[in-house]
């Protein structure tokens, strides 16, 4: 293992860990605002703006990403959560929670806003560590390394819902904002100590701060790569009904402590399905992989609350998580083989930014027609008697007819994406691109700077 490799994993560490503490935030927060209000509407709207925020910054941050060295943006973004954060623990001490927790009232937008922002601004990390993927690792262990990041993105994903649950129904939501801000200094400090090797960062006279332009003409510069965005732009708008309902639907079948080991539990997935891609790749047409395991996910999302059972909401979420990496590992993955490392960061920040628009819509439109709409429909007696053979008896069956809905549109998107000619056109031009032709400074041999 060469040094430019050990330090990646290092980064890998660094960022995982930051995520983790981040998600354990944002989980918490997300689980006690329905604990405390039992509205499907309250947390979508929360998700909706979560990733509305992300979309709102994503060209900026990938901009960024491009503009300065690496660690110094890794730096930018933890000082600015620890920040958020502490001022997330000043509001939440200092204002009755009967206010926090009224969905009409500027404090609960106040508070939310801003802990989000600190969780938000944690992408800043995750988007350099796409670059850095191209900068440290060799060209052809790009998709094995992404692999990796999935791997520990899931760890990270499956302590945070199991702490999360833990802490807040435990040690209540005070306790839980407080070891958040806490923890949060911890990779900072180990980030300080870090030193990435990196050339002299390219520097674009003509680029704005944020550079949608040249996102842009990187982007289209690659035949097909415009219509790979867009396919995960239209997935994501599936993936919004998962974001605004899976919490709820758990949360209806378990307490809130056995709902964060129980999803927990099925979040092994992740770190199975990043192992094996980190083992196995992605194969030599990343782009088809991609398709097929979209497929199988709607599948899945039609099948997994066909009936209210525990044991198959649980596997049907384990399925999920562990295709996953995959689907994400495949875009990173060919944006890293065809696209200048100088212009990596613009283009996954427009991609990010494409792609996080998409799924708050549906997670806007769908948290309330869920709770006003098909929740009471499929709860009354004429829902019973119209849709009981399709989807069984149960307080969550509204719920489990959007998730059925929802995995057959990703059924038809991923077929009707196979058939088109970008698809092609994308597979000829990652086959024809070298695998050092992005690489700035990729592998072990990459130069100090």
């Amino acid at each position: 293992m060469g040094p430019n490799t050990r330090t990646f994993l290092h980064v890998l560490v660094n960022t995982a860990v930051a995520g983790l503490t981040t998600n354990f935030l944002w989980f918490a927060v997300v689980f006690w605002v329905y604990l405390e209000t039992r509205s499907i509407l309250a947390t979508g709207v929360l998700s909706g703006t979560f990733m509305i925020l992300i979309a709102a910054c994503s060209m900026w941050f990938g901009s960024l990403v491009d503009r300065m060295r690496k660690q110094r943006v890794m730096l930018l973004s933890a000082w600015a959560t620890l920040a958020a954060f502490i001022l997330g623990c000043v509001i939440y001490f200092s204002v009755p929670s009967e206010q926090l927790l009224r969905f009409d009232g500027p404090w609960f937008w106040v508070f939310s806003l801003i802990v989000l922002a600190g969780c938000v601004v944690e992408l800043l990390r995750s988007l350099a560590l796409s670059t850095t993927v191209t900068l440290l690792v060799p060209a052809e262990r790009h998709a094995n390394a992404n692999g990796l990041v999935g791997t520990v993105q899931g760890l990270a994903f499956i302590a945070t819902s199991v702490f999360s649950g833990l802490s807040v129904g435990m040690l209540g939501m005070g306790a839980t904002i407080v070891i958040a801000t806490v923890c949060v200094a911890v990779p900072l400090v180990h980030l300080h100590l870090l030193r990435i090797p990196e050339p002299v960062v390219a520097r674009d006279p003509g680029r704005s701060a944020v550079d949608f332009r040249g996102g842009m003409a990187a982007l289209l510069a690659v035949p097909g790569l415009l219509a790979l965005v867009i396919f995960s732009t239209f997935n994501n708008l599936a993936s919004g009904a998962f974001m605004a309902l899976t919490d709820p639907y758990g949360l209806t079948m378990f307490p809130v402590e056995v709902w964060g080991l129980v999803f927990g539990l099925a979040s092994t997935g992740f770190v199975i399905g990043g192992l094996t891609v980190a083992k196995l790749g992605l194969g030599r047409n990343p782009i088809r992989t991609m398709l097929i395991l979209v497929g199988v996910i709607g599948l899945v999302s039609v099948l997994f609350t066909i009936r209210e059972w525990p044991w198959l909401f649980i596997l049907g979420i384990w399925v999920f998580m562990m295709l996953m990496p995959a689907v994400e590992a495949a875009e990173q993955t060919v944006i890293q083989r065809v696209v200048p490392f100088e212009k990596q960061g613009r283009v996954f920040g427009l991609a990010m930014t494409f792609e996080a628009a998409a799924a708050p819509i549906t997670a806007l439109l769908i948290a309330p027609t869920a709770e006003f709409w098909i929740v009471p429909y499929l709860g009354s007696p004429e829902g019973q008697r119209e849709w009981g053979w399709l989807l069984g008896e149960g307080e969550s069956r509204g719920i489990g007819f959007i998730f059925v809905w929802t995995g057959i549109a990703m059924i038809v998107l991923a077929g009707g994406a196979a058939l088109t000619r970008s698809y092609r056109t994308l597979s000829r031009s990652y086959a024809a691109a070298s695998p050092s032709a992005a690489g700035g400074a990729a592998g072990d041999s990459a130069p100090a700077g």
